[in-house]
Order: structure tokens, then sequence, then C-alpha cells
């Protein structure tokens, strides 16, 4: 079946002019990087201006005070946004190497990004702790709590949206221990923020990271890290562990100068400020729901092509969801015919490789655009089970383990719908 055959049974199809849009581009329905809206197009090709002059002062200065706006601090007073020239891993970086100095952190990690930010540690921070959970499965909290409470910590780190596997971990919860322990709460929001709400003061997060290229809509390129104004200025007591990546260097020359320390890309600077702009005009609770109603449009649309998730839906956030391979089926060949249609999915990495595959829904994408994807799926579900000779049966659906470690080794292949 061709590609504009897969949309025969699409409840979502308009005109030919829609589809025919559809194939001039690919479809980005991953994590990151996204399909950008029109009038970034147009702002990343604004005139050139020069960095150090008034006209960069006066788009960081904007660019930060929508930051703020963005985590709807109601406090806007005490605290700064800082804009580094780098993806998220940077702006984790900074934090990392930067706001432990001499102290003790603890890393909490459950997934890929978890273990990226404990291997960024130690590099920067002799007294790295870790607290490691298998891929996909939940922090024990009570476990969290006794670890502070026999343990010296001045700083615990962890990831909001864990991508490996789409969970959503809890801030509020954590936070409140981190606060009664006496430590700061530093946070990876870096796939999360424009999503899933991130309250920076209930939460009690002194510093947060975040990028330009996922729920915020944007070219990848830029990351920003906001934060307290008390805790940026105890920055400066800890011995400079890098040069680009120094918090304290950024914070300097935000307060002094409104200026970066290093040369920026403007260009995506000028991106990153019409992307905010574009959430601060629909609202960012809007925004944040719109996010997530795509979200359970894709997962009703597979929920029906019996497709399981590997984590439960009510620990997902709303930006992925993260999918386990049919039987006989490999993710090799589900990316690659639905590349041919012009659809972008992601692959499993680490533990989950070759056993799930992930399904975003951030960025430029509409009703129609998930419609055709759901039918296109269905279609490649269809045609890959042919090709395998696999015997159809009646929907046949069991209480199985989310987790793919425990899954049965035999599952009773399901019809697609």
């Amino acid at each position: 079946m061709d590609r504009h055959g897969a949309l025969i049974s699409c409840p979502f199809v308009r005109k030919s002019q829609e589809l025919e849009n559809i194939l001039d581009k690919y479809l980005l329905f991953t994590p990151g990087p996204v399909n950008v809206a029109e009038t970034l197009r147009r702002a990343i090709c604004k005139e050139d201006i020069c960095h150090r002059e008034p006209d960069f002062d006066k788009l960081l200065a904007s660019i930060e005070q929508k930051i703020i706006s963005l985590f709807q601090v109601r406090n806007r007073n005490r605290y700064r946004a800082v804009v580094i020239t780098g993806s998220g891993t940077a702006a984790n970086e900074a934090i990392l190497s930067s706001v432990v100095g001499k102290g003790a952190i603890l890393i909490l990690s459950n997934g890929e990004f978890g273990e990226r930010l404990h291997k960024t540690s130690i590099i920067h921070n002799r007294k790295t702790h870790q607290i490691k959970m298998p891929w996909g499965t939940g922090f024990n909290l009570a476990k969290i709590k006794t670890y502070l409470a026999t343990h010296k910590i001045d700083v615990v780190a962890m990831v909001h949206h864990e991508t490996c596997s789409g969970m959503l971990n809890p801030l509020v919860e954590i936070g409140a221990m981190v606060k009664a322990c006496g430590a700061i709460f530093v946070v990876d929001g870096v796939s999360s923020v424009g999503a899933d709400m991130v309250d920076m003061e209930r939460c009690n997060i002194a510093f947060c990271s975040s990028s330009s290229s996922k729920a915020l809509g944007s070219y990848p390129g830029l990351s920003f890290v906001i934060g307290r104004k008390k805790q940026f200025k105890k920055l400066k007591k800890h011995a400079a562990n890098t040069t680009y990546l120094n918090l304290a260097t950024f914070y300097d020359f935000l307060k002094s100068r409104n200026q970066t320390p290093n040369t920026p890309a403007v260009p995506l600077f000028f991106a990153l400020e019409t992307a905010l702009v574009n959430i601060l005009q629909e609202g960012v609770g809007k925004h944040g729901a719109a996010i997530q109603a795509r979200a359970d449009l894709l997962r009703l649309g597979m929920r029906k092509l019996n497709l399981e998730f590997l984590i439960d839906e009510r620990k997902m956030s709303s930006v992925l969801t993260t999918v386990c391979v049919p039987l006989s089926i490999t993710v090799k060949d589900i990316r690659d015919r639905l590349r041919e249609k012009s659809i972008i999915i992601y692959e499993g990495k680490g533990c989950f490789a070759g056993k799930v595959f992930q399904v975003g829904n951030i960025g430029e994408l509409s009703d129609y655009d998930i419609g055709y994807f759901l039918a296109s799926l269905k279609d490649v579900l269809l045609t890959l089970r042919a090709e395998a000779a696999i015997p159809v049966v009646l929907p046949l659906r069991s209480e199985s383990a989310r987790l793919l470690n425990v899954l049965p080794k035999r599952r009773v292949l399901a019809r697609v719908a």
C-alpha cells in the first residue's frame, strides 16, 4: 500500500493537499528535535546583529523574563535564568560542575539520563553518591528518605522526565525530603519543561535545566538554567571546574552586562524568543494541555491496535509514549516502514533496545498528522505480520508485567483492530 493508501480509513482525512504537505517533509514523532512553527523559521532568518551590542542585550533580557513566566514563578524577583549555547546536557553539566563545590551530591537515577547525570557528576565532584533503580522503575521514596537521614548530602539531583522509559518522576515528594534534610534540589527538566508542570517554589528547586528543542518547540542548540538568585550568588564561593560551562560566570555576565560570557548562537536566540512568545500567547496551561491531549489521542489509537505500553499510563509524561514491540516484528522494520511514509520515531536504547519504540507528540503536530500516523502504523503492522505469516487470532489481553525484563517469554499475538 502506498503513502496515500494509508489514509483510507483515517477519520481525520480532509483534503488531499494536507496529505501532500505531510509527504513534503518528515513528521518528527520524537521527543526532540521537533517540527517547528513557521514563525520560528522566519525568526531564525532575521537580520544579523552583533552579540556585543544593545540589540542582543535586549533580546537576552526578553528571553529571560519569558523563561521566568514559562515557569509561572510567583516571586519573580527571586529568580534569574541564564541561556547557554549548547544542548540540554550542557546546562546539566553547568549545574553539576558549579553547584556542589567540596560538598556531597546524591544522584537519583532510574534511566539513561539519570545515569548521564551520575557520569557527569563523578567527573566534577569527588563526593558523588547514587541511588540507582532499574530503567523504567519508580523511585522508592522510603529508601531515599532513609539515605538522606543517614548520609551528609548537600545537593540532590534527578531527572524529571526520564525519556528512555517515558516515566515522570515525582518532584513534590522528593523536593520536600531534600528541604527537610537541608540540602538543595537540582532538576533536569530538559524534556519536561513546557509540557509537564515544574513548580520551582513548591518543589524547593534551586536550579532547573531545560532545552530549546523539546516541549518548547524550537530548534536544538540552546539550553538554559533557571535558579534562585541566592543560590546563583553562592556559586562564586566554589572553585571553577570548567571554563565554558561555569554557571557563576554566566550569572555574572547576565547580572552585570545582560550578556553571555561566550559567543552565542544568535539566530537560535531569535527562534527561542519566538517559541516562548507563542507559548505565552497561547497560555502555559493551555500549551501543556494541548500536548497532553495529543498524547491521549495517540495512546487511544495505539491501544486500539492492541499495542502494549512499557509503563502504566498514570506514570507517563505527556511528551511521549514507549510502546512494546509486538511478537515477531522488529523495531527496525517498523521504523524503516514508517520512514517510507515520512514518519520518524525513536528506537529504544540500552536495556530496551530492540524491545520498544517511542512515539513523541511535541512540536508542530496536528490532529490530522496524528490520524495519518495511526493509519500508517496500522498499515505497517498488518503488512509486517502478513509478511511474517503470523497466525491472526482474536484479541486476547493479559495482565502481563509492564517492564520488559519480566514480560512473559511467550505472548498471544493480538489482531490489529
